[in-house]
């Protein structure tokens, strides 16, 4: 169960992605040749850390003398952590992560791993650091800073969410859209590094220039412990549980959404095409695999107490389980259960109760998982 971690250099946007592709057939084709599989799933055992695929994304420029600069790395390193550049290119991912998102966590399994508890990233919010000299290296923010003040060139951003199943070239294509309208933002406004870490740092409800008043943007802490559940939906936004909920984000963000369509990147094609073939695999995997699952997962939490010998704990316990195995899978004439309701759902095209069907299923299963334990635990 410890992390096995892969890296390569850095390269051109297109370079890079292509690189990913042959690194996974290597890895294929080593495993198989040691008589092993390997899978590539966000999330492949419940309530064991995933996988992610942690992309490191920076810009730099070739000179006309052969020299190359970092764009986020400013002239005095020890001053400042950022360029102007640099802080409008995070502040743009900050921004409009939530159309970002839909092509980075695109299905049931990438969102099973952005989870709060295994140090992936649920909020919108990212780290500099806690000083200058002290970096915090918090494991729980989406967006990182990295950088070392002995090589100016290393400057870059961690985005912690994609896992290895995610589009490299969109999750690439989409940052770097984004990046570039928040560095598009603090040019026309003439902002110095001073000023925009003072803007990204900035408390939630306080209005600043381009960022959301209702947002906060920055943590050096963990913010899973510094925050409640409640804190982090206010001051970093209600991160989607569902497929559905990700994708809506097109709908409910159509300012954001334009971000990705300047110089006709993605075009109304591509987003409804894109958005329709995530939408169909996400209530394809609902209606054919997870749901018997979850079915078969219903029918084997089977009484295994003795009417005469067993504790007052016990038949208290197997009432509760009794009572969630009929609402999630035992049909009544006028009453249909849960896994039913969402498979009707999905067959009508009715995405929207799916979607909620879908949340209310995960927390009764995991109240199923945790008293059937508590049931069996308890039986001598």
């Amino acid at each position: 169960m410890e992390q096995l971690e892969i890296d390569w250099k850095y390269s051109t946007l297109l370079q890079a992605a292509d690189n990913e592709l042959q690194i996974k057939y290597i890895i294929k084709d080593i495993f198989r040749l040691n008589g092993l599989d390997v899978t590539f799933m966000a999330k492949p055992i419940e309530g064991v850390s995933g996988n992610g695929k942690h992309t490191h994304i920076g810009v730099a420029a070739k000179l006309k003398d052969g020299r190359t600069v970092n764009l986020f790395t400013p002239k005095d390193i020890k001053s400042h952590f950022l360029t102007p550049i640099g802080f409008g290119a995070m502040m743009g991912i900050l921004k409009n992560y939530e159309i970002m998102n839909p092509f980075i966590a695109s299905t049931n399994d990438a969102l099973n791993r952005l989870k709060p508890g295994f140090e992936a990233p649920v909020c919108i919010v990212t780290s500099l650091g806690h000083s200058i000299e002290n970096p915090s290296r918090n494991r729980t923010v989406l967006l990182g800073l990295v950088r070392e003040e002995e090589d100016p060139l290393s400057t870059r951003f961690e985005l912690r969410s994609p896992n290895p199943k995610s589009n490299t070239y969109l999750v690439l294509a989409t940052a770097y859209l984004t990046m570039l309208d928040g560095i598009k933002a603090v040019l026309r406004a003439k902002k110095t590094s001073p000023e925009l870490e003072r803007a990204l740092s900035k408390e939630y409800g306080e209005e600043v220039f381009y960022l959301e008043k209702d947002r906060a943007y920055r943590s050096e802490e963990n913010v899973y412990e510094a925050f409640t559940q409640e804190e982090r939906n206010k001051y970093f936004g209600i991160p989607p549980a569902t497929v559905w909920e990700s994708v809506s984000a097109f709908e409910k963000y159509p300012d954001k959404l334009k971000v990705l369509m300047q110089d006709g990147v993605f075009t109304d094609l591509i987003l409804s095409s894109y958005k329709q073939a995530i939408i169909d695999l996400w209530a394809m995997e609902l209606h054919n695999r997870i749901i018997p699952n979850t079915m078969e997962f219903v029918r084997e939490c089977k009484k295994c107490h003795d009417d005469h010998d067993c504790t007052d704990m016990d038949l208290l316990n197997w009432s509760k389980i009794q009572n969630l195995r009929k609402y999630l899978g035992q049909d009544k004439i006028d009453k249909k259960s849960l896994l039913t309701r969402i498979k009707n759902a999905l067959d009508d095209g009715d995405y929207e109760t799916a979607s909620k069907l879908q949340k209310e299923m995960q927390e009764k299963v995991e109240l199923l998982v945790q008293i059937y334990t508590d049931y069996k635990n308890n039986l001598l």
